[in-house]
């Protein structure tokens, strides 16, 4: 499994509950353009229409050559493929408040192109506060140890 694009962001912002792997409907210069790494995640997320999932604001860039022949939409809605069960269950869990589904990750599975969708709860700003407050912690005391041996 080769790690294309991750979301840092959702790492931060939410907990993660649940993950799930799932296959993304791309075109095909989409697929050339992840292929040479410029995709980004970072301010995507899913919503769930007509018993249906896409993930909306993933940035996909387009290529040079690609780009003279035709207009491309870089933030196109792009269709999640997963078990109907799974799709009925997040669209319940999404109706109920603090809950969200966001993509984390995009990786190779083989010659596949999958994506990683996780259902998250948002965290609050004190625990946010928190994990930057213990980063902080950790940065200085190994500093401290480098700087005694």
């Amino acid at each position: 499994m080769k790690a294309i694009a991750k979301n840092k962001k959702a790492y931060f912002d939410y907990d993660i509950i649940e993950t799930q792997e799932a296959g993304i409907e791309l075109k095909g210069h989409e697929v050339k353009s992840i292929r040479s790494w410029q995709v980004n995640l970072k301010w995507s997320y899913i919503i769930s229409r007509n018993g249906e999932l896409f993930i909306k604001s993933m940035h996909i860039s387009a290529r040079g050559a690609i780009v003279n022949r035709q207009t491309i939409q870089t933030d196109r809605e792009r269709k999640v493929f997963l078990p109907k069960k799974k799709i009925v269950s997040y669209t319940t869990k999404l109706k109920e408040s603090w809950y969200a589904l966001t993509p984390l990750e995009l990786y190779f599975r083989g010659s596949l192109i999958k994506v990683s969708i996780g259902l998250v709860k948002w965290k609050k700003l004190h625990q946010k506060k928190q994990v930057l407050k213990e980063r902080t912690l950790d940065r200085e005391a190994k500093l401290h140890l480098k700087k005694n041996y």
